[in-house]
């Protein structure tokens, strides 16, 4: 009988199936995060032309509100709405705490150093060389160099958040003491988180914001106003008590500014800072933008 062969099996091609690909073939690659978009209030189409800051005027050129008047055809206006009145020698000696008994201190604006160092010169107390300087910005940092010799090594900044600057005091902890100078407002957000970290440290008043007199102002007359302290919010309220806002927008920088314009019964359109936003005029561009001012897109 013939002997019986053997077939060879066919290989056949595999179809392509629409499967997703399997864990293996995946990218371990992950996307960067959507940061979030900035949250505005009042977003009416409304036409603004006119903005009053409730700051000094910038010194140069250079401010980015300048920037905001030629990029929108807007007019700025800048007015102090409060002072900055310091506290007395006198006052300090109340707290029975020593400016020497800090190796590091958080400063978040140019008045909590103007202050402290005034202080630190009346009271004799000259800080260590190697006291240690941590800054919400790099300006804030150089500024720095009106009183101390600047060494990067002492001298620390964040990039404008306070998350930032969170994540580079952590890294400093052990075998520190911190002195947060501050107004009349706290700084809840960082002392919530050195609290809370069992960091030991000390936030001291070293300065007030007194409201001033500007009753030549004509309020009614602006689009938007812009505050930075609850002190401006006083300041409006004291010298016009019968303002009403109507179309008027209000701006506000920092938590407890923001809580002042609505505890005073005025709505709020544009808080800062955000996520995204870390100054009052990135905050003003970006809501120019949302609400389709000049032509922006």
């Amino acid at each position: 009988m013939p002997t019986e062969t053997k077939k060879k099996a066919i290989k056949r091609p595999v179809a392509a199936t629409s499967k997703s690909p399997t864990k293996s073939t995946r990218s371990s690659k992950k996307l960067p995060p959507v940061p979030p978009k900035p949250v505005f209030y009042g977003l009416d189409g409304a036409k603004i032309k006119k903005i009053l800051i409730t700051q000094p005027k910038p010194e140069n050129d250079k401010s980015p509100y300048f920037d905001i008047a030629r990029r929108y055809k807007l007019n700025i206006d800048f007015r102090p709405f409060f002072e900055i009145q310091g506290i007395t020698a006198k006052e300090f000696r109340r707290y029975r705490i020593s400016l020497h008994d800090f190796s590091a201190i958080i400063f978040t604006s140019r008045n909590s150093i103007d202050n402290f160092f005034r202080l630190s010169s009346e009271l004799k107390m000259m800080m260590s060389s190697e006291t240690k300087y941590f800054c919400t910005t790099e300006s804030i940092g150089l500024y720095l160099q009106k009183f101390i010799q600047y060494r990067k090594r002492k001298v620390f900044y964040g990039d404008g958040t306070t998350k930032d600057l969170l994540s580079i005091i952590a890294k400093h902890k052990e075998g520190e003491r911190y002195l947060l100078p501050r107004g009349e407002s706290p700084n809840v957000e960082i002392a919530n988180f050195l609290q809370a970290q069992k960091f030991n440290y000390l936030e001291t008043l070293f300065y007030r914001n007194v409201p001033c007199v500007i009753k030549d102002i004509k309020v009614d007359e602006y689009d938007m106003m812009v505050f930075f302290s609850p002190s401006g919010i006083e300041a409006l309220s004291k010298n016009f008590p019968k303002f009403k806002q109507k179309a008027i927008k209000f701006g506000a920088f920092g938590p407890a500014t923001c809580l002042a314009v609505k505890d005073s019964g005025f709505e709020l359109h544009l808080p800062a800072p955000q996520p995204t936003l870390p100054s009052m005029s990135s905050a003003i561009e970006a809501y120019l933008k949302e609400n389709k001012v000049g032509g922006s897109k």
